[in-house]
């Protein structure tokens, strides 16, 4: 209740990881960006995903992966039909979660809601939740307080559906019992390795030239090219804006609140709950506990904590004689934060109803807020104001910006100097990526890729590369796809295959002294120091040598299994089974893991069957068209 997130670590660890996911994948300003419906690429249930709103997702997808990946990223990997319908049937599920909680009247509390913000790492500082940096994230996304309250609401009803269904799955325990005993089985085992030897291994000039010749794409330097660009962004904007200083001045006064520590107040309360969807009668019934537990108060004031660890139906306080330590204004439920803030210390409210039920509310402390003078924080107040002045007036400057560098599409200088922007270079510039963040953008990539650019040096479109910012870049030279010359790269095809060579000798070598132990024959034996490992304590053997040892048939010992490895070939001897019986507590976690694994299985299954029970259309089409 008011002490969740204190007291309830896993429920808020599973809160603000759904958090992350929309500010980390999608993209925080996603929220409210406003879809064209010019296309449609699925129907769900009579709800559209329209192509621009799937293209935005797939970007979003893209640039997150490429942040991943870095050079190594390739944009045609990631827009394949697999990949493509991946993204689409994600969104389809989204669809269909929402539908199902609507019809449900599945919905989240507005404490829960504030609960979770305030709990949300980027809106804190220093481990508190900072209305400042609240309203500065929102603002740099612009993004509206009411637009994110509505998407946070959305997903935590949505996690709420998610969470119940994928924690509900069951292992009986007995199953979870033999499985815990299959994980701590411990088997005894030595190893003999055959190490790949290089020495006296050749390989002929003809077959190094062979696998020159046919591996052509192993020895391609990739196309590139060298570009200038420039930027437009909201920051680039803020050198040409003016502000009047009484702005300053009149901004500081209506937002105190935001530059100090504000007032914070430390109170108890005792609370008679109120379940939801409760009748008259019980509210009623409750009300009258509540007044007689007051009345009690009334006539003797110090059993407040005794009656709260009594009465109180808050069980996250109760124990603490309803202490809720301190806090600011905001919160706590509205009727509860304003009548907390009325209050003077010692003093004992009347009732107070919430959504939770009646509240008996005592305050025992007062910090005082402590303000920032005008002057002192005057820089911060109009660098946020001009930020904001240049956020308005980037919609007008982009159409300007984009419309000259394709009007004068021979040269950057005139949108250069019309905003005030420095042109700037990069090289290396790949299909694959660039080193530059400004560039390193699918579309923009592409774009410079294009006949337009690469033949006739024309400017690039401009690529809102991230929100807030425009792009437009032009090759000034590009080298294409070259091949590596052979005798550049003879000494290392000839080192690779000779190494190949060497690990299938003793690949044949390993498979043969493993034949000849299993007959019996163990005159070449030179096993090791034996170890015990387990499933959950390998002892450093790699998990294809863990899969291979506990799939050995241990019916007659010794046993042998053997693993191709990457210094050659190594054969493990099992010598003994040593049965392990886990302890209360692991096998509590392997049944536990075993039901998530169901819960799993079981949230699919309800997905597949909202599915099934939905009307959803795929325009292949739209799917298969390529982001312009």
């Amino acid at each position: 209740m008011f002490n969740l997130v204190r007291n309830n670590k896993r429920l808020m660890q599973i809160v603000l990881a759904l958090v992350a996911l929309p500010f980390a994948f999608w993209g925080i300003d996603s929220y409210q960006r406003v879809m064209s419906r010019a296309g449609e690429v699925a129907e769900v249930s009579g709800q559209k995903i329209s192509e621009q709103e799937f293209a935005e997702a797939l970007r979003q997808q893209q640039d997150r992966l490429r942040g991943m990946l870095g050079r190594n990223f390739d944009p045609a990997v990631f827009e394949s039909p697999a990949m493509r319908r991946e993204l689409l049937d994600g969104m389809i599920s989204q669809r269909l979660l929402m539908q199902y909680a609507a019809r449900n009247h599945l919905m989240v509390p507005d404490d829960t809601l504030v609960e979770t913000t305030m709990s949300i790492p980027a809106f804190q500082v220093d481990g508190r939740f900072s209305r400042e940096r609240y309203d500065a994230a929102l603002q740099n996304e612009r993004m509206s307080p009411e637009t994110f309250d509505a998407a946070l609401r959305r997903d935590l009803t949505i996690q709420q559906l998610s969470g119940a269904l994928a924690d509900s799955g069951f292992v009986s325990r007995s199953a979870a019992d033999q499985f815990a005993l299959l994980r701590a089985q411990q088997r005894e085992v030595s190893e003999q390795q055959i190490q790949a030897d290089a020495r006296g291994v050749q390989v002929a000039a003809d077959t190094i030239r062979a696998f020159y010749d046919g591996n052509p794409a192993r020895f391609q330097v990739p196309e590139e090219v060298q570009v200038e660009y420039i930027v437009l962004s909201n920051d680039s904007l803020l050198a040409s804006e003016q502000l009047d200083a009484a702005e300053a001045r009149k901004y500081y006064e209506a937002n105190q609140s935001k530059y100090g520590e504000p007032e914070q107040r430390r109170a108890s309360h005792i609370l008679i709950s109120v379940k939801g969807g409760a009748t008259d009668e019980d509210k009623r019934k409750a009300r009258e506990r509540a007044q007689a537990v007051l009345s009690q108060l009334r006539s003797s004031p110090g059993s407040f904590a005794e009656l709260a660890r009594k009465e109180s139906g808050d069980p996250g306080s109760a124990s603490q004689g309803g202490d809720l330590g301190f806090f600011s204004r905001g919160m706590m439920v509205r009727p509860f934060d304003e009548a907390a803030f009325r209050l003077k210390p010692g003093q004992i409210s009347d009732l107070v109803e919430s959504d939770f039920g009646f509240h008996i509310i005592k305050v025992t402390g007062i910090k005082p807020g402590k303000m920032k003078t005008f002057e002192q924080v005057r820089p911060e107040i109009e660098l946020q104001l001009k930020k904001q002045q240049a956020g308005r007036h980037f919609a007008e400057a982009a159409e300007g910006f984009s419309n000259l560098v394709y009007d004068q599409a021979d040269s950057l200088k005139p949108a250069a100097d019309k905003f005030k922007l420095a042109i700037q270079q990069a090289q290396g510039v790949t299909r694959q990526g660039a080193n530059v963040p400004a560039l390193n953008n699918p579309r923009l990539l592409a774009a410079l890729f294009s006949d337009d650019s690469l033949k006739h040096r024309r400017n690039t479109e401009a690529v809102e590369t991230s929100p807030g910012m425009l792009v437009s870049a032009r090759v000034l030279n590009h080298k294409p796809v070259t091949l590596r010359p052979f005798e550049e790269v003879r000494d290392g095809i000839a080192k690779q295959l000779v190494r190949q060579e060497a690990l299938g000798i003793a690949r044949k070598q390993g498979t043969a002294l493993l034949e000849d132990l299993r007959k019996g024959n163990t005159s070449q034996a030179r096993f090791g120091t034996s170890k015990l490992v387990s499933r959950d304590d390998p002892k450093g053997l790699a998990p294809a040598a863990i899969s291979q040892v506990f799939g050995a048939d241990a019916g007659k010992l010794p046993a042998y299994a053997g693993v191709e490895s990457a210094d050659g070939y190594t054969i493990y001897r099992i010598a003994r089974i040593v049965e392990v019986r886990p302890d209360e507590a692991r096998q509590r976690n392997v049944q536990s893991e075993l039901g998530r694994s169901n819960g799993a299985l079981e949230f699919r299954s309800f997905l597949d069957a909202l599915r099934a029970d939905a009307k959803v259309e795929i325009n292949r089409e739209a799917l298969e068209r390529k982001v312009q």
